[in-house]
């Protein structure tokens, strides 16, 4: 090994390292936790809502477009996929009064949700690259897929929870859904009420958490598969030149190949995510 390479391999981040800095947010404190009320995850939420505002644009430019003609390939995979949500919205809300918001919601998640995903496919370095280039900082910390964050899927989650709880009440009255939260599963008796309530309330918290964990296990661990295919071509600086192009040439198969299978993942969680949506709403809609 080369002089050069030496002390490139000398500077380098251990595995760890590069590991542990790309997966710190760019916040207020620094931190990594998803808990910590008092830390602002920057990069999440601007990704979140440039992502969002591309989201609205591409369906604003196929409304823009659409024409009642032969569709361009654009205007029929739109079309595609707002009948696909549709059908699956009929299958689940039978309401048409709340389809008419329900089915637009839907549709919103999962574009939304499958934009923040396919960050993921982009190389990890690249923005976190050109991040640092800007502020001059080697060590300056930027993650680029919102749904890897704990705190957007959750809040995603919440919102979900927030329009289940409205839709409870719009349909069932305060008081038809109240006496619901006491009067089922187990029965409509005063001794069996503290029980249906606790089991409403655990129902609740089980939807709301297993809806968000979800999604950010699946991504979270995409995410570290990435990095750890770049690290194959990061090792090229520390070992000899046959044995660097080898890891170099692996991870460009390795990357290809993961990045393709998850395309499908992304679309999959996006569509998870979108039909639990629906059928929480569908059941805010059912009376026990």
């Amino acid at each position: 090994m080369s002089v050069e390479a030496h002390e490139a391999a000398e500077h380098a981040p251990t595995a760890g390292e590069y590991i542990v800095h790309h997966l710190t947010f760019l916040s207020n404190k620094g931190s990594n936790a998803p808990f910590d009320m008092s830390v602002v995850h920057w990069d999440s939420i601007v990704f979140s809502i440039l992502l969002g505002v591309v989201g609205c644009l591409l369906l604003w430019k196929a409304a823009r477009v659409a024409t009642s003609g032969v569709p361009g390939r654009f205007q029929a995979a739109v079309e595609i996929l707002v009948e696909m949500v549709e059908s699956q919205a009929k299958g689940i809300v039978h309401n048409a009064q709340s389809r008419k918001l329900v089915a637009p919601l839907a549709l919103t998640v999962f574009i939304w949700i499958f934009l923040m995903n396919a960050m993921d496919l982009l190389p990890v370095d690249l923005l976190p690259f050109i991040w640092q280039a800007i502020q001059g900082d080697h060590e300056a910390k930027l993650r680029v897929v919102p749904t890897a964050d704990l705190s957007v899927t959750m809040g995603l989650s919440l919102g979900v929870l927030i329009t289940c709880l409205i839709y409870n009440i719009k349909i069932k009255g305060l008081g038809g859904w109240a006496h619901e939260l006491i009067a089922a599963p187990f029965g409509d008796h005063w001794a069996l009420y503290p029980f249906n309530f606790a089991m409403q309330m655990i129902e609740f918290l089980a939807k709301t958490v297993s809806h968000g964990m979800r999604l950010f296990g699946n991504m979270y661990a995409g995410e570290l598969i990435f990095l750890l295919i770049a690290l194959m071509g990061g090792a090229f600086a520390s070992v000899g030149l046959g044995t660097g192009i080898g890891l170099a040439i692996g991870q460009i198969i390795a990357g290809s190949a993961w990045a393709i299978f998850h395309i499908l993942i992304i679309t999959l969680q996006a569509f998870v995510f979108m039909m639990l949506t629906l059928v929480y709403i569908g059941q805010a809609h059912d009376s026990h």
